[in-house]
């Protein structure tokens, strides 16, 4: 947990961006946030919020899907970084874990882990060093090693991916949808392991995240996206006792239990935006 009597320093800042797609399609309408150093801030909403395409945004994998950063800036550690290519992005500590769980399907699990660690020039010693690092943090890698990856689990897969971009040794980790498609005690321990490399190794992360129960427990800050804007942010332990968040996020209310497909979401925007 980040201490609140030191201030913080501040690693990236996304000011005001717009994002656009196919020239056309504006999916990002003014979207700001700031990830400080040795933080974890989620960023939270439903699908099709904007989540994904403001990571990608920051990595710098919009152009293979054609989209665009047309307004606004992304800064990391003060420099201007919106138009760098991907792998600069990595040369500097930042690295995107996509949606999805993707593995090299055909490797192993630790030929995956080792792909992470393609750029270094330190030496297979610090190489092998951080592949033992990376094993005790998923014991269940260690055993998994030889096996190949398509056929491991969805949640080893997920663990994988994480590891391989440890191995990359990042600053700050980009990662999208970890509890998608896993079971609850597997999204448990998932966000438990972010949160010991984030006490232990220092890494900073942004993640993207439409569980935002298990979402607010684990992070620091939050910010709530719908369609493309921040409609709502602050301290994660403010958020969870927030009663719009209960009520449209967590499934609670003054009346109890309540679907968030049951809200109109004209109501919601009426609420937060007006």
């Amino acid at each position: 947990m980040l201490d609140a009597g030191k201030t913080e320093e501040t690693l990236l800042e996304v000011n005001n961006i717009e994002v656009i797609y196919n020239h056309v399609i504006l999916v990002l309408k003014g979207v700001s946030l700031s990830v400080p150093k040795g933080g974890i801030t989620a960023l939270l909403g439903g699908n099709g919020a904007g989540k994904t395409t403001t990571l990608k945004a920051i990595s710098n994998l919009l152009h293979s899907e054609r989209g665009e950063v047309t307004k606004g800036s992304i800064l990391y550690r003060g420099e201007n970084v919106a138009h760098r290519e991907p792998s600069d992005m990595v040369k500097r500590g930042v690295i995107q874990v996509m949606e999805g769980r993707h593995c090299f399907e055909h490797l192993t699990v630790e030929e995956n882990l080792l792909t992470g660690a393609y750029t270094r020039r330190d030496g297979s010693g610090s190489v092998n060093q951080d592949l033992e690092m990376v094993y005790s943090y998923f014991p269940r890698l260690a055993e998994r090693r030889r096996s190949q990856a398509g056929y491991t689990s969805g949640g080893e897969q997920q663990m994988t991916a994480i590891g391989r971009a440890l191995m990359s040794r990042p600053e700050t980790i980009l990662l999208d949808e970890p509890s998608m498609g896993l079971a609850p005690q597997l999204v448990e321990e998932i966000f438990g392991i972010v949160k010991n490399l984030n006490e232990k190794e220092g890494v900073s992360f942004l993640l993207a995240e439409q569980n935002t129960n298990v979402a607010l427990r684990f992070a620091h800050y939050g910010y709530i996206l719908e369609s493309g804007r921040v409609v709502m942010d602050g301290p994660a332990d403010e958020l969870r006792e927030n009663p719009d968040v209960k009520e449209f996020y967590l499934g609670l209310s003054e009346e109890g239990r309540k679907s968030y497909r049951d809200v109109r979401s004209y109501r919601r925007r009426k609420r937060w935006l007006s």
